[in-house]
Parts: structure tokens; C-alpha cells; sequence
């Protein structure tokens, strides 16, 4: 009887295991802000390795706040290299981070993370990306930012 249940709670773990894992997502990574607050001219750097397997790959931005950041949203400078194409791309992405009524859009308690689709990029087998992230708002130092993450995933 106890075999049995060793053996029933064994199998759930390595099924839980299994189910964690995402096969489509090539790249999930988070950048530090500096604590005392992110300055404009702090720019966050991802490398991302060679992708494997050509094909249309879709870029995800991850905010984590606290409650100390004091706007609605955040909008962020996103510069893009892709590696050996030489491919450049920019953009101005704006992340709502707060509804009209103040409640927060992502999941947490006193820190909160939000995903936002950024694009969908086609890359060849073997390409890379160099991706720079600096904060676009007309104040210098923004508070209440901790983390800044991209997210890559194959469609």
C-alpha cells in the first residue's frame, strides 16, 4: 500500500515537471533596474543566442513593478539587432500598466509582473538578437520599476 502511494506521488511529480515545461520558448530573461531607480541613460541589454530552428518567433516584454511606481503606464525605448542579417528595428512601446480605476493589470500582491506583446520577427536558423531597452518617460529617474524581462517564443 505505501509502494503504491510512493509510486502514485512519484509519477504526479515527474507529470508536474513535464507540464512546466514550454518547448516553444527560446529566450525568457530579466534585467535588474538599478534600485535607487532607472535613469534614462540606463540601457538594459539582452543577448539572445542562436535560435535552432528558422521560423516567425514572437518577442514579449515583462514588466515588474511595485507599488511604488507612480504612473499608469510606462512607455520604453526597444532597439533591435539581428545577428548576421544585420536587420535593425526601433520602436516606442507603450505598457499600460494600471486601468482607469488604478487597479493593476498583472499578477501579484505588493510586486506585480505584466506581459505585453511586443512584435513577431522571422528569423533564419542560426540568427541572434541583440535587444537594448531604455525607458522612454519625461521624468529621468523612474521609480518602482524593479525588473524588465523579453520572453521569445516560437509560433
Amino acid at each position: 500500500m505505501r509502494n503504491k502511494q510512493l509510486l502514485t506521488i512519484l509519477t504526479l511529480a515527474v507529470a508536474a515537471i513535464f507540464a512546466g515545461c514550454d518547448s516553444k520558448t527560446v529566450y525568457s530573461h530579466y534585467e535588474h533596474t538599478p534600485q535607487e531607480g532607472w535613469e534614462r541613460i540606463d540601457t538594459l541589454f539582452f543577448e539572445v543566442p542562436p535560435v535552432k530552428v528558422a521560423g516567425i518567433y514572437q518577442e514579449e516584454i515583462g514588466i515588474r513593478t511595485d507599488i511604488g511606481f507612480p504612473f499608469q503606464s510606462l512607455a520604453l525605448n526597444v532597439e533591435q539587432d539581428v545577428l548576421p542579417q544585420g536587420e535593425h528595428y526601433q520602436t516606442i512601446k507603450n505598457c499600460v500598466l494600471y486601468d482607469e480605476t488604478g487597479k493593476e493589470r498583472g499578477s501579484g500582491i505588493s510586486r506585480f509582473q505584466t506581459v505585453f506583446y511586443l512584435t513577431d520577427v522571422k528569423l533564419n536558423e542560426g540568427d541572434s538578437m541583440r535587444i537594448c531597452i531604455t525607458h522612454n518617460m519625461r521624468r529621468e529617474m523612474m521609480s518602482g520599476v524593479s525588473d524588465i524581462g523579453i520572453i521569445l517564443t516560437r509560433k
